[in-house]
C-alpha cells in the first residue's frame, strides 16, 4: 500500500463516530476553519454525515487568505463563509446553527502582536458566546494553560489548577474564562476541549521531530516528554464531544495515552532514515504534560498507534509530500510565540 493509500485509510471515519452524528440534531459550523485542523475536520464532518446518511451541512467560515483552501472545501460538500470575525457586523450576518466547533484564535507570533493575540483568543470568545447562545459549543483550547510538571507524572487532569506561562497562554485562559462566563449567564451548553498535541503528516511535533533527524539539525530535549494524538481521532474527539457539552461548561483534556520521550521518538525516526539523529541538552525534570483519562473514558483508547504513525509520517516526508510548514514549538519552556 502506498503512502497516501495508508494516509487516507487513517483519516476515514470511524463507526462510533457515524453512530454520534447520526443522533446529532443541526448543522455543524466550524468558525475557524482555516486553520491547522479545520479542513480536515470539515471533511471529517461531511465524510461522516454522508456515510450516516444524514442531512445535516457542515459549514466552514474563515478568512480564507490560504489560495485554493475554500475551492477545495466547496468542492468536499461543505458550505464556505468569508468573514473576519473580529468584524462583528460579519460575526452577526453568519448563519444561526445549533452545533458550533470554535477552532478561531492565534498563536505564534504573539510575540510583539500580544494585542491582537488577546483580541483574538480572549475578546472574540466574547462575542461569539454572544451570537451563538442557543446553540452548543465545543470551544479549541490548549494544555498550555496548564503549568510545567514533574515528568514523573501522568500530567495534570482536568481539575488541576492552571498556571499559563507566557501571554499566549494567558491569553487561552482568559478564552476558557470568557465562554465558561456566557455558558452560566445565558445556560449555554459547551465544552473546553483542552488539545495536546495533534499529529498528522503534513504537521505536529512528530513532524517536526523527523525534519529535524533526517536533515541532521539539533533537537532540543529540554522539553523531554509529550504527549501526541493522532489528528483525525482528534478531530473526531472534537465532534463527538457536541453531545458532551454542558453547563457550567466541561473540560476536557485531549491527548494521547502515553507520555513519550523526545529522545526515544528522535532514535525511532533515525533508526527509519538511516541516521544519528542529533540531540542537545538534557531533559529538564519538568514538562507540559496532560492526562487524558476522562477522554479514554469518554471515547476509549485512540486506535491509531505512535509505529503507525511514525511509519507514515516518515514515509510522507521521504516521498516528499505536502507539509504545512508551522512548527509546533514544543520546545518552548518560557512561553513565548
Amino acid at each position: 500500500m502506498s503512502i497516501h493509500s495508508l494516509y487516507e485509510k487513517l483519516l476515514e471515519p470511524s463507526q462510533p463516530l457515524m453512530e454520534s452524528i447520526a443522533t446529532l440534531e443541526g448543522d455543524i459550523i466550524i468558525l475557524g476553519v482555516g486553520g491547522k485542523m479545520g479542513p480536515s475536520l470539515a471533511k471529517l464532518a461531511k465524510r461522516a454525515i454522508d456515510l450516516a446518511g444524514m442531512k445535516q451541512r457542515v459549514i466552514g467560515v474563515a478568512r480564507f487568505s490560504e489560495p485554493g483552501l475554500e475551492d477545495e472545501l466547496q468542492q468536499h460538500g461543505i458550505v464556505t463563509h468569508q468573514a473576519d470575525l473580529l468584524d462583528d457586523d460579519a460575526l452577526q450576518r453568519l448563519p444561526d446553527v445549533q452545533n458550533v466547533l470554535y477552532l478561531a484564535g492565534t498563536k505564534f507570533g504573539t510575540t510583539g502582536k500580544e494585542s491582537f493575540t488577546w483580541a483574538m483568543n480572549s475578546y472574540l470568545p466574547g462575542r461569539v458566546a454572544e451570537k451563538y447562545k442557543k446553540s452548543r459549543i465545543v470551544v479549541f483550547s490548549t494544555g498550555n494553560v496548564y503549568p510545567l510538571v514533574s515528568v514523573q507524572s501522568n500530567g495534570p487532569s482536568e481539575s488541576h489548577p492552571t498556571q499559563p506561562i507566557g501571554e499566549y497562554a494567558q491569553s487561552c485562559l482568559g478564552r476558557e474564562r470568557v465562554f465558561q462566563y456566557f455558558s452560566q449567564k445565558h445556560q449555554t451548553p459547551i465544552l473546553i476541549y483542552r488539545l495536546n498535541y495533534a499529529n498528522d503528516v503534513t504537521y505536529g511535533v512528530l513532524a517536526d521531530i523527523a525534519l529535524k533527524v533526517r536533515n541532521q539539525q539539533p533537537i532540543d530535549l529540554r522539553m523531554g516528554y509529550v504527549n501526541i494524538i493522532w489528528q483525525q481521532e482528534a478531530n473526531e474527539i472534537a465532534l463527538r464531544s457536541l453531545h458532551h457539552c454542558s453547563v457550567p461548561a466541561k473540560i476536557l483534556n485531549v491527548a494521547g495515552p502515553e507520555k513519550l520521550s523526545v529522545r526515544q521518538l528522535a532514535i525511532a525516526f533515525g533508526k527509519v532514515f538511516g541516521v544519528e539523529p542529533v540531540l542537545t541538552n538534557q531533559e529538564q525534570e519538568t514538562a507540559l504534560l496532560s492526562d487524558a483519562t476522562e477522554m479514554r473514558r469518554l471515547f476509549g483508547d485512540p486506535a491509531v498507534s505512535l509505529p503507525q504513525m511514525i511509519d507514515v509520517i516518515a514515509g510522507w516526508i521521504t516521498e516528499g509530500g505536502k507539509l504545512l510548514n508551522k512548527p509546533t514549538h514544543f520546545q518552548e519552556r518560557e512561553g513565548k510565540f
